[in-house]
């Protein structure tokens, strides 16, 4: 769906901070009766959970710096 394979992503504290915010923010639209967007976020945070935390690629993301060395 989204590739977040890139250099941006490398440090590991990037990417937590990412799935922190996400899931925070469903918790605030949760406390705050907006269920709809609750769930929205939600979903975008466990994707990003998969995505930047199990299924994250550091080789791939390092040879996209060397590619745009060249």
């Amino acid at each position: 769906m989204f590739d977040f394979d890139i250099p941006f992503f490398l440090p590991l504290w990037r990417r937590i901070a990412v799935v922190v915010v996400t899931l925070g923010w469903t918790m605030v639209e949760i406390s705050t009766g907006a269920i709809v967007w609750a769930m929205i976020f939600g979903a975008a945070g466990i994707y990003c959970v998969y995505a930047l935390l199990f299924h994250f690629d550091e080789e791939k993301a390092r040879s996209r710096i060397e590619k745009d060395k060249r």
